[in-house]
């Protein structure tokens, strides 16, 4: 296995050094991002894997802060019209008492590109483009190494991408790479390897093979997020809570509710957040509106009857209680109906699976409270919401998602997902208050169906592009 190929990460100071490596790790614990110069005092290192092996070695390092004056000192220590090279101009610097006093930031720099292989030059493009950045570059070239120029703050108003671009192409660095490290663009990653590759040839296998790796880990964590959110989903269509038909008894199992809901919203945030390598506080999130429950109307949607005609097809009192479920679809219990009721409560009950207490409340005037199917699509639109913006999302990014939105198209309009439907039908499936129970692996397979909604949902976000 050969060695990690060694990236010096280097430029002028505060344009966003430690804030790439950030976004490439997905760390947001890595170093320290700050808009005071100078945050980054040593030399940093971290490895990229692919397949468990590193194949990357990246090197944060302080940020070049007099240029200028710097070259000068170079220039009267070793003139650049002798007859040593740039990297003995370097070395004899390095040498010097001055590296280890005034320049000791920009000697740091400079001996940790001597022993890379090449390096990323962070640019930020929000910056006019002055003498100190020409001087900067001219000390970084001495030192033989091939520099990537990575403009970062791309999407900035104040961006001055064009400048840069031509102040690159100027100094011979034809190869350049737009990379915002607060909100890459889709592929963004990708093309930064591969404009790598470039410089480095001998290495383009290795580099390659970092590509495909990282591309399959974010298919898989976007499969992995989707699950999430389709879990959460199952797990608040498919809750019933039973209440007595009294006010204060229904005000208390509403509000337990509400608790409950909004507590699982949350494991879920918190489960997604930490898949992407961002921490609890990336994310403000607005009140859930939950409205004041449902009462049960559904006892005999499709899949109710579905899985209540499956059971009932066993057993003589079938054809009584297919009469109750008639009568209950054409306005509620009557009196023949409550017969039927009491003819089939002996063994037979048995084959009515759940569906007996939840006959048995509407005898005795029970309630049970679901949550509505505007909540399950306001939920919906928030986790989605909040998926595309973990995908889109680098993670030096200082300010919070905002997790309040209705805007996601298939959760506003149309009807929701079939294995939501199922969902209401399985009160047993809810792990809102208890572990699952009943049929799990029919579960498990609306879970999949969900997920590959919500997966598919957005197909410009899906990583890989």
């Amino acid at each position: 296995m050969p060695e990690p190929i060694r990236i010096a990460v280097v430029g002028h100071t505060n344009t966003g050094k430690t804030s790439l490596l950030r976004t490439l790790l997905r760390d947001t614990r890595f170093g320290d991002v700050s808009d005071r110069p100078s945050t980054t005092r040593h030399v940093e290192g971290a490895r990229l894997l692919a397949d468990g092996a590193p194949v990357l070695s990246l090197f944060d390092t302080p940020g070049m802060e007099d240029a200028i004056a710097l070259l000068d000192y170079i220039d009267t220590l070793v003139p650049a019209n002798a007859r040593s090279d740039g990297p003995e101009r370097i070395r004899q610097f390095l040498a010097s008492a001055e590296a280890r006093a005034r320049y000791e930031q920009e000697a740091k720099v400079l001996r940790q590109l001597l022993e890379s292989d090449a390096a990323f030059y962070v640019v930020d493009v929000r910056d006019p483009v002055l003498p100190k950045h020409r001087d900067e570059l001219a000390v970084l070239a001495d030192c033989g190494r091939p520099l990537l120029p990575v403009l970062n703050f791309v999407r900035a108003a104040t961006s001055r991408e064009p400048q840069w671009r031509e102040a690159m192409a100027r100094v011979g660095l034809h190869a350049q790479v737009r990379f915002d490290t607060v909100a890459p663009e889709l592929g963004g990653e990708r093309r930064l390897y591969e404009a790598l590759a470039t410089l480095l040839d001998n290495r383009r296998a290795d580099l390659e093979r970092l590509i495909a790796s990282r591309e399959r880990d974010a298919r898989r964590r976007h499969v992995a997020a989707a699950a999430l959110v389709a879990e959460l989903l199952i797990d608040i269509a498919a809750a019933r809570q039973r209440v007595d038909a009294d006010d204060t008894a229904i005000r208390h199992a509403v509000e337990q509710l509400h608790h409950a809901v909004r507590g699982r919203e949350q494991r879920c945030v918190d489960a997604l957040l930490a898949l992407y390598g961002f921490t609890g506080s990336e994310v403000n999130s607005a009140p859930l509106p939950l409205l004041d429950g449902r009462w049960e109307d559904d006892l005999f949607n499709p899949e109710s009857l579905r899985t209540m005609g499956i059971s009932l097809s066993k057993g003589a009192a079938a054809g009584a209680a297919a009469g109750v479920g008639i009568d209950l679809l054409t306005g509620g219990l009557t009196l023949g109906a409550a017969a039927a009721l009491g003819a089939v409560v002996g063994g037979a009950w048995q084959s009515l699976s759940d569906f007996g207490d939840r006959f048995l409340g509407k005898l005795t005037g029970s309630r049970e409270l679901t949550v509505d199917d505007a909540v399950l699509r306001l939920l919906a639109a928030r986790q989605q919401h909040l998926l595309r913006a973990l995908t889109g999302r680098g993670h030096a990014a200082m300010t919070a998602v905002e997790l309040d939105t209705g805007e996601i198209r298939r959760w506003r309009e149309g009807a929701l997902p079939e294995p939501l439907d199922a969902a209401r039908a399985h009160p047993d499936w809810s792990a809102l208050r208890a572990t699952p129970q009943g049929d799990l692996s029919a579960r498990q397979r609306a879970v999949d169906a969900l997920a590959v909604v919500i997966a598919d949902d957005d197909p410009a976000t899906a990583p890989g592009g």
